[in-house]
């Protein structure tokens, strides 16, 4: 049985936001975006057991600066995301490019 009341994100996106590459869509894009990198970093840091004063030390900077990125309320830059995701997860930060 087909249900025709049910909407995927995209339509919802299109309809409250606009189509991609209108201003109001890519910016809801892009706080999605930052909003993932932080919640990986988060997820992250519990695997390996690591507090955010510890992950902090290891990679730098500080705890504020690490709660910042995973609530979503400071962007990093990708230096210092590659120094958390390196030295202080000893992961391998990748980067990909999607056209």
């Amino acid at each position: 049985m087909k249900n025709n009341n049910i909407t995927t994100i995209e339509q919802f996106k299109d309809k409250h936001y606009g189509k991609t590459g209108t201003a109001k869509r890519d910016e809801l894009d892009a706080g999605f975006e930052n909003f993932k990198i932080g919640a990986m970093i988060h997820d992250a840091r519990l695997q390996k057991g690591l507090t955010q004063e510890e992950l902090a030390e290891k990679a730098g900077t500080t705890k504020s600066y690490i709660s910042k990125i995973e609530n979503n309320i400071k962007e990093a830059r990708f230096s210092t995301l590659q120094r958390i995701v390196e030295l202080g997860l000893g992961g391998q930060l990748e980067l990909s490019i999607k056209l």
